[in-house]
């Protein structure tokens, strides 16, 4: 058994079938499937079925996700503190945000780690709920995580830090009843057309929220493309109640942006895998907490 059978593994896993994992690893399907059969003889059992060009993980193969991309991801940090030698000139960090997030805190904090570090690469993975990300982190598919929650992050699984609050907007097109004004009730809302996100969402879990408050409105739109929160809202589909990681750029697209009050907020917290970090993991949880300690 070694690193390149289990981060082939891997790539099977993560890209649903041996041709999309060759693909995605610039080597050819036979050597890919050539390296998974060494790896399952070496461990004496099949870790996938094979139907047709489907790979279904057998029992077995599911056990191993979790020490395999433990034993991937050391690999990587023994890699990146050799790396370090040359003061972060070069590396990768891999960080999962919430789509919200990814538009603030996350640009803030990677246009301030680019000037630092220009040379290491930040891979962002959409992770759509806290649960998700917290599980991405701990099992290594991630380094670090940013996430929203109604409540804390236990300091168990990972370790968190929290960066802030971001408290829930109304998000309108010009021309609507609520243009001009500066704030609304969430009572206001009943009869409205709402863009709304997936369920297990923060933003889904709000409007649900007001829902169970007797407070009625209309789903114009589900979705789990959070590009296409303003075009929506811009061509009249909707309102949309989003955290206020989105004001800015709402504001510069010509929509206008609503505090909902009473105030209801979600705490932001960058997570981490407990244990030893890659260098570029390290320097990226410091820039943060120093800079949420300001």
């Amino acid at each position: 058994m070694d690193i390149r059978q289990l981060a082939y593994f891997l790539a099977v896993v993560d890209r649903g079938g041996f041709n999309r994992a060759a693909s995605a690893l610039y080597v050819s399907q036979p050597s890919l499937s050539q390296a998974v059969h060494a790896l399952e003889r070496d461990l004496g059992t099949e870790l996938f079925h094979r139907i047709g060009r489907r790979a279904v993980l057998t029992e077995a193969g599911r056990a191993l996700i979790e020490p395999a991309r433990a034993a991937v991801r050391s690999l990587e940090v023994a890699r990146a503190s050799v790396a370090s030698v040359h003061e972060l000139r070069e590396g990768r960090l891999d960080v999962a945000s919430m789509p919200s997030q990814a538009v603030e805190p996350l640009t803030t904090l990677i246009r301030s780690f680019a000037q630092r570090h220009p040379g290491v690469t930040l891979a962002v993975k959409a992770v759509f709920t806290a649960r998700d990300i917290i599980n991405a982190v701990r099992t290594g598919a991630a380094e670090l995580g940013l996430l929203a929650s109604a409540v804390s992050v236990p300091d168990i699984e990972v370790s968190a830090h929290v960066l802030g609050e971001q408290r829930f907007v109304l998000v309108v097109p010009p021309g609507s009843p609520f243009a001009g004004r500066q704030a609304v009730t969430c009572e206001e809302l009943a009869g409205q057309r709402l863009i709304v996100g997936q369920p297990g969402t923060g933003m889904r879990a709000y409007v649900d929220s007001l829902r169970d408050q007797g407070i009625d409105f209309t789903v114009a739109a589900e979705t789990e493309h959070r590009v296409s929160l303003l075009p929506l809202v811009l061509a009249g589909v909707g309102l949309a109640v989003v955290t206020e990681s989105w004001r800015e750029i709402a504001r510069q697209t010509g929509a206008e942006v609503l505090d909902i009050e009473p105030a209801t907020a979600l705490q932001v917290a960058l997570v981490s895998r407990r244990g030893v970090l890659s260098p570029a993991a390290a320097a990226f949880w410091a820039m943060a907490v120093s800079g949420s300690d300001d």
